[in-house]
């Protein structure tokens, strides 16, 4: 029987440790004008309180809850048109099972967990474009 020697990439060697938050009452405009801003296509949305759970919004959310209906961004609160609960991959996960955990659960990006906090964020294009994993 053959041994796999391949080294094992871990979510924590390959996430970007840079982690945006807004707040769920901000205006979609707010939230939009952080996106640019930074640079980002995702915020994570804080807990409102201890027992809450992390909220995430991406630039599809925009699209869905605010372009197609028509609505105005500025009367469009984040809590209306993030998604809540979050998918998290943990830190130490091989990214072999985080790619595959990410792709089969069809979002594009999702948040790393280390000991119950939110370290950084992971996503499928940052895999391919942001790593000499290729």
């Amino acid at each position: 029987m053959e041994t796999d020697n391949t080294k094992i990439v871990r979510t924590r060697d390959v996430m970007n440790k840079q982690i945006l938050t807004v707040d769920g009452m901000a205006t979609a405009r707010e939230a939009a004008a952080i996106m640019r801003s930074e640079r980002v296509f995702s915020l994570l949305v804080t807990k409102r309180h201890e027992n809450d759970a992390w909220g995430i919004l991406v630039v599809q959310d925009f699209v869905k809850g605010v372009i197609i209906p028509g609505r105005s961004p500025d009367d469009v609160n984040v809590y209306e048109i993030m998604t809540k609960p979050i998918i998290t991959v943990p830190a130490d996960m091989d990214i072999r099972y985080a790619a595959r955990l990410i792709y089969r659960a069809g979002i594009r990006r999702a948040p790393v967990e280390d000991k119950g906090e939110i370290v950084g964020m992971i996503s499928l294009s940052s895999l391919i474009l942001d790593n000499d994993l290729f």
